[in-house]
């Protein structure tokens, strides 16, 4: 994130990091999400556990779920690696709004990875990411039957909302939003990602309709453009929902290709993720001793997280691992063969659902 005097700009395609959360809730009219908590019938670990702690707007599919009308949850990936810790986020809450009866539509976002990954659209890359993305978000719970699942570049009406939008915003405001970019083709990738959050709206899905798009912080900006030509067209601004950011398991800011002891992936060998886990930042004490007398800090602790964010439902147990941290009962070596253990069994039955949903994702995404 660049600081200037009277303004700061988030990069979606770069890597940010938020330091004042006050500033950037006030420029991008986000607000905290727990004042509505109480209004939500089922408590999913996400909002329990305050990691979507933000919202733009959320009434609208509030009063939509209370009264029984038809609303919508969008979310998509782009196809240029292999499903990871970042891609479940979101992946989870598409699949957590379905089941507060949300309409889900899923995007494999195949030109933004052409514009900022480089990856050809149709190239053997595109298409093998392509597939195997949506094996992976199929497996964790995502409903063809209740969805609307498309490439980017094969649906016709996000290119034609673009090319609307287009002649609605200018260049100055592209910039106000996204800084200084001299790849231009990212504002036009911006604004087919507008078409894409905007879709669910269009008369031929009965809209328009409230929406609302889970995203991370970083997603900011993709939001706040949405709204503004959506206000324009005389659309339902969309809603969208943050949450917080996974830091790297080595200690980076940011899970990132770039370091890949920072992540990993739903389809890494068993030893990889052992390792990474094994090696990663941890809120623990200089030595057994200090942590038996001191305690841990969880809150500080990479391996906490892993658990915290995906691969525990069980508030209590999670309580548990806290307890045990931050009172030294148990030291970090004995937690991580725990967490290990506990993310291992995820990540092999998750690969078994997902080897058996690959002939459903090429057929839904029409490749032979």
């Amino acid at each position: 994130m660049r600081n200037d005097q009277d303004e700061q700009i988030i990069d979606p395609w770069g890597q940010n990091s938020i330091d004042d959360y006050d500033r950037l809730f006030k420029e991008f009219g986000i607000e905290y999400i727990k004042p509505l908590l109480s209004l939500f019938k089922k408590g999913h670990k996400f909002l329990r556990r305050g990691i979507i702690f933000a919202h733009t707007d959320l009434k609208p599919i509030l009063n939509a779920i209370q009264n029984g009308k038809q609303w919508s949850v969008l979310s998509g990936i782009k196809p240029s690696y292999k499903f990871h810790l970042g891609s479940l986020l979101t992946a989870t809450e598409i699949v957590m709004f379905q089941e507060m009866g949300g309409t889900p539509f899923y995007c494999i976002a195949d030109i933004e990875a052409y514009e900022d990954n480089k990856i050809p659209i149709d190239s053997k890359e595109s298409i093998e990411y392509s597939i195997d993305n949506l094996a992976d978000i199929l497996a964790l719970g995502l409903d063809p039957e209740k969805a609307y699942i498309y490439r980017q570049s094969r649906e016709e009406t996000v290119m034609r909302l673009a090319f609307i939008y287009g002649g609605r915003v200018t260049q100055n405001q592209l910039r106000a939003i996204y800084g200084e970019k001299t790849n231009f083709g990212l504002y036009m990738a911006a604004l087919v990602q507008v078409g894409d959050i905007l879709l669910p709206q269009h008369e031929k899905f009965g809209g328009p309709n409230p929406t609302v798009i889970p995203v991370g912080v970083d997603q900011a900006p993709h939001i706040r453009l949405s709204r503004d030509l959506a206000r324009k067209l005389r659309l339902i601004p969309p809603s969208a929902t943050f949450h917080k950011l996974l830091q790297g398991l080595d200690g980076s800011p940011k899970m990132s290709k770039r370091s890949p002891m920072s992540y990993f992936s739903l389809d890494e060998e068993p030893a990889s993720i052992t390792k990474k886990i094994q090696n990663a930042l941890t809120g623990g004490r200089a030595t057994a001793k200090e942590q038996r007398q001191a305690g841990g800090e969880p809150q500080k602790c990479r391996v906490y997280d892993l658990i915290k964010f995906h691969f525990l439902e069980d508030d209590k147990e999670l309580e548990t691992f806290r307890v045990n941290c931050t009172t030294g009962t148990v030291l970090c070596g004995e937690c991580k063969k725990r967490v290990i253990d506990i993310v291992l069994n995820f990540v092999q039955k998750h690969q078994e659902k997902k080897k058996k949903l690959r002939v459903l994702a090429k057929k839904i995404l029409r490749i032979d």
